[in-house]
């Protein structure tokens, strides 16, 4: 396996703050990938702190098992879900001890991928993408009451952009049990793991992704030209792209 991993956080086209965060690590012996994206929310800084102790927080528990001498878990799900609750008591935390962040949280998508088979875990509406050939097909599934109206039939797809709190959470770290919804998908050479935060998927259309995506060379023009687009449609929040190509 021959992981290449690319990736870019944007303040977007109208915001003035970043509260994107994003991180990723590749094991020496290219057996494992972790890559994680996070999409804070609770005012300028806020937001930015969520966000950061989220994927720090990650990243600290999980990088260590990426050593080759390490071994592998047993349930690489529960060590996932382990630094999951770190990092939201780690907000909690925070948040307890300074009136200006009493509102913070953070949404979080991550992918550890060992021999070809990613184990995805989310909280919130940050999203991760398998592309296999022309196909993109979406692995998450939003935590949002938007997302819940359209699956009990209050809504259809189309009234999505009118609904005025389409962007209100259901889950997320710090704000709610931190409890993940997990997927594995097996990957094979050829196949890409997109993660992204809500600044892609609100600017960019899914159907214009691949495109942009096939007639770039490198996974960091790829990531740049889907960024760049989002940026040309004027993307109101932060964009967030992190992508994973398996050659």
């Amino acid at each position: 396996m021959n992981p290449q991993v690319a990736g870019i956080t944007d303040v977007g086209a109208l915001r003035k703050a970043n509260q994107d965060a994003i991180d990723w690590r590749v094991s020496e012996d290219n057996r494992q990938v972790l890559l994680v994206v996070a999409d804070g929310m609770g005012g300028y800084h806020g937001g930015e702190v969520a966000s950061r102790i989220a994927v720090d927080t990650v990243m600290e528990v999980l990088v260590p098992w990426l050593s080759p001498d390490e071994g592998m878990p047993e349930e690489p799900d529960d060590a996932i879900q382990f630094a999951i609750n770190l990092a939201s008591e780690r907000i909690a935390d925070r948040r307890a001890t300074d009136a200006d962040l009493a509102k913070m949280g953070t949404t979080l998508v991550m992918a550890w991928v060992i021999d070809g088979e990613a184990h995805v875990a989310h909280l919130g509406d940050s999203r991760c993408y398998l592309v296999q050939g022309q196909e993109l097909a979406c692995q998450t599934r939003d935590d949002t009451v938007v997302q819940n109206m359209l699956d009990d039939g209050s809504i259809r797809p189309d009234d999505v952009p009118h609904v005025p709190f389409r962007n209100v959470l259901t889950r997320a770290l710090g704000a709610s049990a931190a409890i993940a919804s997990f997927r594995r998908v097996r990957m094979v050479a050829g196949d890409s793991l997109l993660l992204c935060s809500d600044g892609l998927t609100g600017a960019l259309p899914e159907d214009q992704w691949l495109s942009l995506m096939s007639a770039c060379e490198t996974p960091d023009d790829k990531v740049r030209a889907l960024v760049d687009a989002s940026l040309d449609n004027e993307a109101a929040d932060n964009v967030s792209v992190v992508l994973l190509i398996l050659n």
